[in-house]
């Protein structure tokens, strides 16, 4: 039975590895060991998780409607609706347009990130589970850092932000790419570089982000929307994040309450490679092969970042 083990274990290293091997690299690494974070949620609750280097975030503050709750409760897992053999992690946000009664959700992984590929399955939603349709919500998929003092220039940031009822100068539902430089929330004023793609992204999207070379390259469903340059490209590590949130510039005129969500399949982080978005796919098959349902040899930064779940 050890012997087995051993062989399995090799097994799922080369195919990994041999996935990996169609991608370039942005530095110099162990081809035959590559750093990855790679979690599909197959969790029963969130205490697990935290297991594994997830926490919740609860601190009141910007973005969203302000002074409303960041709400632990709005993280939980469940059943993937199309596949019940599945697992999917679940983000859920509500609000009658009240900060008192608003709860919008985040959920971050440790601070330890920076260049390679990053990439998520994602399910979208264009609709409320309940309640009036019509809010400015946003569904996500991002990396952050803190911003240590408006205007700071050594701050990182690089979005995945789902509009399915628009905002943001769009009436019509939209997928932002983000790559921030520098921002300050009073008076509002920020250095980025964006792009948005006008689809319905209702069900499983795969995103992918290639940090590499001072290019970011956002790909959705395995095809490149948005591409930025040097002037908005990451200094320091950041934590990896999915959250979801109502924009306060844009909420339906009506006190019912209406609750939104957006489910997670897996996420995957691979250090200081470019990785393909089919390789990428390849790779996750190959770990779920394996019954492989969470690993993590990305290493702490050094120094060591303190946990970040917040803005």
């Amino acid at each position: 039975m050890l012997t087995q083990k051993i062989l399995m274990k090799a097994q799922l290293s080369l195919l990994v590895a041999g996935t990996i091997g169609i991608c370039t690299t942005a530095h110099k690494a162990n081809a035959n060991s590559p750093q990855i974070m790679f979690d599909d949620f197959s969790y029963r609750q969130f205490s697990d998780a935290q297991k594994n280097g997830w926490q919740i975030r609860d601190e009141v503050g910007h973005p969203g409607i302000k002074n409303a709750t960041w709400w632990k409760e709005g993280v939980t897992f469940h059943p993937d609706p199309i596949n019940h053999n599945n697992t999917v992690m679940r983000i859920t946000a509500k609000t009658d347009g009240t900060a008192e009664n608003t709860r919008h959700t985040q959920v971050c992984h440790n601070r330890k990130y920076k260049e390679g590929t990053y990439a998520a399955r994602v399910y979208f939603n264009d609709a409320p589970q309940y309640g009036p349709d019509g809010d400015a919500v946003i569904q996500t998929f991002y990396a952050i850092s803190p911003l240590k003092a408006p205007m700071d220039k050594n701050y990182s940031e690089m979005d995945f932000e789902y509009l399915p009822n628009g905002g943001w100068g769009t009436e019509r539902l939209a997928l932002f790419a983000t790559s921030w430089e520098t921002f300050q929330l009073t008076p509002w004023t920020k250095v980025n570089a964006y792009d948005y793609h006008i689809e319905s992204l209702q069900g499983w999207n795969t995103l992918v982000l290639q940090v590499a070379n001072n290019t970011l390259k956002y790909y959705v469903n395995g095809h490149l929307f948005a591409e930025h340059g040097p002037e908005v490209y990451p200094e320091v590590p950041m934590s990896i994040n999915f959250n979801q949130w109502f924009d306060p510039n844009k909420l339906v005129q009506s006190t019912q309450m209406r609750q939104y969500y957006q489910d997670v399949d897996w996420v995957y982080f691979i250090k200081d490679k470019v990785v393909k978005p089919t390789a990428v796919v390849k790779a996750v098959e190959q770990l779920r092969k394996f019954k492989v349902t969470q690993r993590d040899t990305v290493p702490d930064w050094s120094p060591k970042q303190p946990d970040y779940c917040s803005l």
